[in-house]
């Protein structure tokens, strides 16, 4: 009868233990994930922009001005995972007078800010000194964005469906892998043009050679399951360091066909960039080279194509001979203000075609802590590719 006694009573602590322990246990996974919430960042950005386009074929003129609110959070880590919510909203200040892609104004030029409001970002990662791992919905931006970016000049930011695994710092050899399987474009969930569904694998690998140095070698396999003529294998290397005094950018990539793509072809990419400060003024030189195969002219879908070729947008997709840019730059602040100015030269991969000339001018201001002003102008003069464009831009960003 005792020995019975004894057992039920341990039996009894036991299964109180037990019952103690699993309650311990998810008040402390409670109580960690409450820290992880009251602990973490909360930010907030407005962006307002006004933005005119005046284009020789279409009669009306092109009058957008949007604002887009941001609210990012991320939180405290709990053990080495964090998660990141980002919410936007964009919405139009008085009348649509553009086509944004979806609102069906098509009397007016493109400006492609559909009003929207959808989650930008979400995502579960973890870290653990050098090696990172993220899933979900992020923003992934390779080296100067030419094949891989974010878009984040317009109001609805590009951002990719993925898992990607990061390793090393900036200071040793960096690994930059993700598996992508749909991007998420600026048009908007309600444009056909929404998504870019696929398999895409994204390999980018830097490193700083020394101080004035860095290497980066990189490896797109893009097997889209809806644009096959996009779909396409790059392998290419680029360098930025110093010489003396004179700032350097090279790049070579090679592109062929992958996945479903109808073409065979391969197809070329060359830049080089030269810029040096001349007393308060940064002078720079430039040449790109989007080559061309079987009709086929070397893409970047990914990239944020609006930093290339000019601000006036019109070689977002390459022309089937191509095209080559040559540009020159400069430059400088007086005060607070600083100026920036580019010429482009455009023309055919193989110099047969004369496509136009650009001219680019930004002004910024810091108008408060926190708070910046922009103004852009863009003038395209076709010559035998798209037609006369002129663009303005006033922007305002606060962060808060």
């Amino acid at each position: 009868m005792k020995t019975r006694l004894a057992m039920f009573i341990a039996a009894t602590l036991g299964a109180s233990a037990m019952i103690s322990g699993q309650a311990f246990a998810e008040e402390s996974t409670l109580k960690a994930l409450q820290d992880a919430v009251t602990n973490g960042s909360t930010d907030l950005s407005m962006r307002y922009r006004f933005e005119r386009v005046d284009q020789d074929n279409i009669d009306k003129t092109a009058n957008a001005s949007t604002l887009l609110t941001r609210l990012s959070f991320t939180s405290a880590d709990v053990k080495g995972f964090y998660t990141v919510l980002e919410v936007d909203n964009i919405s139009s200040i008085g009348n649509e007078n553009y086509n944004s892609t979806v609102n069906g104004h098509t009397q007016y030029p493109v400006v492609a800010d559909p009003t929207l409001t959808e989650v930008n970002q979400a995502y579960v990662g973890y870290k653990n000194e050098d090696f990172e791992l993220s899933f979900g919905r992020q923003r992934i931006n390779h080296n100067d964005q030419r094949f891989v970016g974010g878009v984040a000049w317009r109001q609805n930011e590009q951002t990719f469906d993925a898992y990607r695994l990061q390793y090393g710092s900036k200071d040793s050899v960096k690994i930059d892998y993700s598996y992508v399987y749909n991007v998420n474009r600026i048009f908007g969930p309600d444009s056909a043009n929404s998504d870019l569904a696929g398999n895409l694998h994204l390999l980018n690998v830097t490193y700083p050679v020394n101080k004035g140095h860095k290497l980066a070698a990189f490896v797109y396999e893009l097997d889209f399951d809806t644009a096959a003529g996009i779909s396409t294998r790059t392998m290419g290397i680029s360098y930025d360091g110093s010489v003396s005094k004179v700032k350097v950018h090279a790049a070579f990539a090679n592109q062929s066909d992958t996945g479903n793509n109808p073409t065979d072809f391969s197809a070329q990419y060359l830049a080089l960039e030269l810029g040096t400060q001349l007393k308060a003024v940064n002078l720079g030189i430039g040449y790109e080279s989007l080559g061309s195969d079987s009709g086929v002219g070397f893409s970047t879908p990914l990239a944020t194509l609006h930093k290339f070729q000019g601000f006036t947008d019109k070689f977002l997709g390459t022309p089937a001979n191509g095209v080559n840019d040559l540009y020159v730059k400069a430059s400088g602040k007086v005060g607070k203000l600083a100026l920036t100015a580019i010429y482009h030269q455009l023309e055919s991969d193989t110099g047969s075609i004369d496509y136009g000339t650009e001219l680019d001018l930004i002004a910024k201001y810091p108008v408060a802590d926190k708070v910046g002003l922009m103004v852009k102008f863009a003038n395209y003069s076709a010559d035998d590719f798209s037609v006369d464009t002129n663009k303005i831009w006033g922007m305002l960003t606060f962060k808060f």
